[in-house]
């Protein structure tokens, strides 16, 4: 059985972390390289110092991050041999905890993240031609609200 364990990000993490982002964004060929890895590092440094990030070890290895700012989700990244395992859900889990509401960007390339989404009851808001986000591909705006009794 495998055990997930989730923390605060450490400042240290952000080399690690930066790996692991772009092995999860290395396995899709239609997204383009934005950013210098010194850069990746240094926007989830910021984002470790803000306290945005969260982390999940699978049996004591790092496996993956989730960075949420109050109800806005910024990244959710695996490495990308350790998804199927609960990783994901587990970190979406600890987000939901505590929120009335969370809301996110995703690509609409990315199949598995809509899947992904979907399933855990995020809600599709509208759809976008890219013009708004950094790498100008079409996304999906979806919304998740915690169900009232």
């Amino acid at each position: 059985m495998n055990t997930i364990k989730i923390s605060p990000a450490r400042p240290l993490d952000a080399g690690k972390l930066g790996d692991i982002l772009a092995s999860a964004n290395g396995q899709f060929d239609w997204l383009p390289r934005l950013y210098s890895s010194a850069e990746e590092i240094m926007l989830i440094g910021d984002m470790i110092d803000a306290g945005w990030v969260r982390v999940a070890y699978l049996d004591n290895v790092l496996a993956g991050f989730i960075a949420r700012k109050g109800t806005e989700i910024h990244a959710l990244c695996l490495r990308p041999h350790l998804q199927g395992q609960g990783v994901a859900r587990a970190l979406m889990r600890d987000a939901q905890r505590n929120a009335k509401k969370l809301g996110l960007w995703s690509y609409q390339a990315n199949q598995h993240a809509t899947y992904f989404y979907e399933k855990g009851g995020f809600i599709e808001i509208t759809r976008t031609n890219g013009a708004g986000n950094d790498a100008h591909l079409p996304d999906i705006r979806y919304e998740w609200y915690r169900e009232t009794a």
